[in-house]
């Protein structure tokens, strides 16, 4: 089995189904700090709070707590939540309306 250096090429190659959480979740932190790939940030975003369920009403300031994550990295998760957020709505709509 092939070993991509970032979960985006495994992304492109296999599409976004065939990511865990934790790979999904790394490639909108991008880059890690020194000696903490972006990888490792991510798992332990998700021990933290348990699952993308679990992220998704913490206040930023919770993900400040968690080394190598800055106001950029914490910024791309929120507009993520955002942007799933806004398509759950927009599909709960239509459901409605038939």
């Amino acid at each position: 089995m092939r070993k991509w250096q970032h979960p985006g090429g495994k992304l492109r190659e296999l599409g976004a189904d065939s990511l865990n959480d934790s790979e999904l979740l790394s490639i909108l932190i991008s880059t890690g700090t020194k000696g903490k790939p972006a990888d490792e940030v991510a798992r332990e975003i998700l021990d933290k709070f348990g699952s993308f369920k679990g992220m998704a009403n913490q206040s930023l300031e919770k993900f400040l707590e968690i080394k190598g994550l800055g106001d950029v990295k914490i910024i791309r998760i929120a507009a993520a939540f955002e942007i799933a957020r806004r398509i759950v709505n927009q599909v709960l709509k239509e459901y409605n309306k038939d």
